[in-house]
């Protein structure tokens, strides 16, 4: 069996290190002039109406369901490929990759995040993620209830656990306890909805950004003794 890492560091990716809500707000666009404001308002119906049968966003999957009542439009191809050709690497949040850079100091980093098994896995190639973690990518329809296998994967005496979404982070705390430190940074539209903050105890650690990720000095967590400490 592979020995335990000191240290292991799991990082979510839409509105995390991702820009997504800037990836909606431009399929969206691109819908509306493309298609009209009626057809995009069908297309995302769809979508979230998938969204709530899946628990996971399938924007590949709502295309195609669309598809079945409009099979005789030919620009469902340009569609498609708008989605897979999207420019990622242009959404990454500023400093992401000096952040992973920064924390590959102290552990792995693996990005770890759900979604379908076509875009979300383009997605993080595109972006220049999958290179940035070295291959290190999970993606699981709920990320959350795959702790057993990530620790299979991955073991480490201690998790460090980046998310935009503190249920994530408060179900990965109630499996794993101590040994995981929840990072929250308050980005994107389910971070910054007062009702998502209500709902949930706060992450061990909030920031605004998650190029602040940078400033944060490892060493000092040692299992379940953590003091966030920060560079001068």
């Amino acid at each position: 069996m592979t020995a335990p890492d000191p240290m292991v560091f799991l990082l979510d990716v839409d509105n995390t290190l991702l820009d997504n809500d800037r990836i909606t707000a431009d399929l969206d666009e691109h819908l509306a002039q493309e298609f009209g404001d009626e057809c995009r308002d069908r297309y995302w119906e769809i979508f979230e109406t998938l969204r709530v049968e899946l628990g996971y966003a399938d924007y590949l999957g709502a295309l195609q369901r669309y598809r079945i009542s409009v099979t005789n439009d030919p620009r469902l191809l340009m569609m498609s490929s708008f989605l897979v050709d999207y420019p990622f690497a242009e959404r990454l949040y500023p400093g992401v990759l000096d952040v992973i850079a920064h924390l590959r100091r102290w552990g792995p980093t693996v990005i770890l995040t759900d979604g379908d098994v076509v875009f979300q896995p383009r997605k993080v190639q595109r972006s220049g993620l999958w290179d940035a973690v070295e291959g290190r990518v999970l993606i699981y329809l709920h990320k959350e209830h795959m702790l057993d296998d990530v620790e299979q994967r991955y073991p480490a005496r201690h998790y460090v656990m980046v998310d935009d979404k503190l249920r994530i982070l408060a179900a990965m705390k109630m499996v794993w306890g101590e040994r995981l430190t929840c990072v929250f940074p308050r980005q994107g539209h389910y971070a910054l909805d007062p009702g998502n903050s209500a709902a949930y105890p706060p992450a061990d650690i909030t920031i605004e950004r998650i190029g602040e990720l940078i400033k944060i000095d490892f060493h000092a967590m040692h299992g379940s003794d953590y003091t966030q400490q920060e560079k001068s």
